[in-house]
């Protein structure tokens, strides 16, 4: 046989099977379809898989038009990014503002400390932001490295130490982190170390607490909010802030103020100033969103259904997953006879 005679599969079909090949030229004739069954539900596999990436890619039908958040402290112990990134999957909008310390680069001088958690948070961020989303970044006192490259766009995300909002009602916001007005926060480096390792001291105490809880099926308690909300001096010293951040914001003009800082969500009315604080995602996971008339609210995110349903599939897969892990691996039994010999 001469080696420069191409042999392959098609040509050893043919001549084994004349009458399929004879088949073929009949369909090619009565102009049917060259591909199987096979291969169509191939590409309708692959159409399928195209259209749903595409869908994917495409922004969402926005809910909100204005989503405010804050004291996220992404690379800490007690961040609940987990959390943070359902409630951002579930409240699609079209503004989405981060009050300051979304990144702790305070703790991060120490050591970083990073969960799969973060980079999902992360991640969906800038997803967000390729959706068209518009992000604003305003820098706060955790994350003030963030500080001298403000007023600087990165993508759709613009980085700011301060902005102001305007309401879909035409009030004007000041959006701050709000540790300006926070007299701790101006205070000698001494201060600052002493009330910042009291609170980890406060939040590792929580964790431990919250653990022995989650045994018994308990929800989440907050040693720090039962402080805040039964201390006499602590609750001077969060009406003292408050007060502090209206007056500033009413002294530039503006109708109101969202800002974060001090952990503690609030929306109410302080000297005819509407005063908003977003919370946090340490312990609280709240959050202020504006609907399209120009209403601002504030939103408890632990409390929602749609959170409760996703912890209690995540409890299922990870007791699922400790079982697997728990079960004793033995050979299998190997069949013996019953037979007398």
């Amino acid at each position: 046989m001469n080696k420069k005679d191409p042999i392959n599969s098609r040509s050893i079909n043919a001549c084994a099977h004349p009458a399929a090949n004879v088949t073929t030229d009949a369909q090619r004739q009565k102009g049917a379809p060259l591909h199987d069954e096979a291969n169509r539900q191939n590409q309708d596999t692959q159409k399928q898989h195209a259209s749903q990436y595409r869908s994917d890619n495409k922004p969402p039908k926005a809910q909100w038009r204005s989503v405010f958040i804050s004291d996220v402290h992404l690379g800490t112990k007690n961040c609940k990014a987990s959390a943070l990134n359902q409630f951002l999957k579930h409240h699609p909008t079209q503004n989405l503002y981060m009050v300051g310390d979304i990144l702790d680069g305070w703790k991060m001088r120490d050591g970083v400390y990073w969960k799969p958690a973060f980079s999902r948070v992360v991640k969906r961020i800038f997803k967000l932001s390729k959706m068209g989303v518009k992000i604003t970044y305003i820098t706060g006192n955790h994350d003030e490295f963030l500080r001298k490259y403000a007023n600087n766009r990165f993508d759709n995300i613009n980085l700011v130490n301060k902005a102001t909002h305007i309401t879909a009602n035409n009030r004007r916001l000041l959006i701050i982190h709000g540790d300006q007005f926070e007299g701790v926060a101006r205070a000698s480096g001494l201060l600052r170390f002493i009330g910042d390792h009291g609170y980890e001291l406060l939040m590792f105490l929580n964790r431990q607490f919250n653990r022995l809880r989650a045994q018994f099926d308990l929800g989440y308690w907050s040693f720090s909010g039962f402080l805040k909300t039964h201390l006499q001096r602590a609750q001077r010293y969060i009406n003292d802030y408050e007060h502090a951040v209206a007056y500033g914001a009413q002294k530039q003009g503006y109708d109101g103020v969202v800002c974060g800082h001090i952990h503690q969500a609030c929306a109410r009315t302080i000297d005819g100033v509407a005063y908003y604080n977003t919370g946090d995602w340490v312990e609280s996971c709240t959050a202020i969103v504006e609907d399209f008339e120009g209403n601002l609210s504030l939103i408890q995110w632990l409390d929602d259904p749609r959170y409760k349903a996703f912890k209690k599939v995540k409890k299922q897969r990870k007791n699922s997953r400790h079982l697997i892990h728990q079960a004793p691996k033995h050979p299998l039994p190997i069949p013996t006879s019953t037979e007398q010999e």
